[in-house]
């Protein structure tokens, strides 16, 4: 199992949710790009970080 904390950061909103852009790691390409957050949960939040667990 590996985990990886993938950063992002405020872009815009949207009607109902928060629109955000990954910041990747230098060298490496994004993982997962854009991310979308419901505004009643991001709320004023300009950076999100997420962690990703991977089970083989």
């Amino acid at each position: 199992m590996s985990k990886t904390i993938v950063t992002f950061e405020y872009e815009k909103e949207t009607k109902n949710s928060v629109r955000y852009q990954e910041i990747p790691e230098e060298g490496k390409a994004p993982i997962m790009g854009t991310l979308y957050v419901q505004k009643w949960f991001a709320g004023g939040c300009k950076t999100l970080e997420v962690t990703i667990e991977k089970k083989d």
